[in-house]
């Protein structure tokens, strides 16, 4: 998945808020990219990330997770688990982001724990412990949030910090941060997701934002590499269609 954001490739996926193992499975084979372990707004625990990470390996889909909050503690609990990245939420400055790569990546003035033995260490039974660091360190997906009045000021100085593949809009959060809660179409929010997408391309970086069915060919358009729906969405539209049949005999 990194490397196909990478290429400039859009990757799919589907944030899920609640543990099912099985859900992960069923994304899988309906053919998305990659699945998002909401921790933040969801039910998921540890132990759920754990077991869904498991079911993401098995069969071929990248699992994301978006811990409970930017402190480098919640980041470092997802990835103890075994997922092969993570979207950090409320990323503000420069110093967020600054630390936010330091709580994933393994090294000298890093925030990230080096613990012998877990889940993505293979229990400590799958070889030596640097080469599992330096395979984290260059794997490990690094996407940050853009979503706060704040953010969008200082996103000048969050482009320029080493180790983020993906710069993520989230237009609700920004949408209430700038006085319009729920209303990311507002003039001046649809204007602020214009421009700060405009400067992560001319940085030269990944943006990502979600997309409904809808809005989908728009944000590829405007260059979104990183791309995701909510699992109610995806239900609600395949239900909508299927119960509108008998409606249009």
């Amino acid at each position: 998945m990194k490397s196909k954001i990478h290429r400039g490739e859009v990757a799919l996926g589907v944030s899920l808020m609640f543990p099912c193992p099985q859900l992960v499975e069923m994304l899988a084979y309906a053919g998305f990219d990659w699945v998002l372990i909401d921790c933040e707004h969801g039910s998921i625990g540890p132990a759920d990330i754990e077991v869904m990470a498991m079911a993401a390996d098995a069969c071929g889909i990248t699992a994301i997770a978006r811990p409970r909050s930017n402190d480098a503690a919640d980041i470092q609990a997802v990835l103890d688990r075994g997922v092969k990245g993570v979207q950090i939420p409320h990323i503000n400055s420069r110093t967020d982001a600054e630390r936010a790569v330091a709580a994933v990546k393994f090294g000298p003035g890093a925030g990230r724990g080096l613990a012998a033995g877990t889940r993505p260490d293979r229990w400590g039974l799958g070889g030596r412990m640097p080469d599992f660091a330096a395979q984290a360190n260059a794997q490990s997906l690094v996407c940050v949030q853009i979503e706060h009045q704040q953010a969008v000021a200082n996103v000048d100085e969050i482009l320029k910090v080493d180790g983020i593949d993906v710069f993520f809009i989230g237009p609700s959060d920004l949408s209430q941060s700038m006085g319009f809660p729920g209303n990311p179409k507002a003039p001046p929010v649809a204007e602020a997701i214009e421009r700060t997408l405009g400067k992560i391309r001319a940085a030269g970086k990944a943006p990502g934002m979600p997309a409904t069915t809808e809005s989908l060919p728009w944000v590829t358009g405007q260059g979104c590499r990183y791309v995701y729906n909510h699992l109610p969405r995806i239900l609600d539209a395949g239900a909508s269609e299927f119960l509108g049949t008998l409606t249009k005999r």
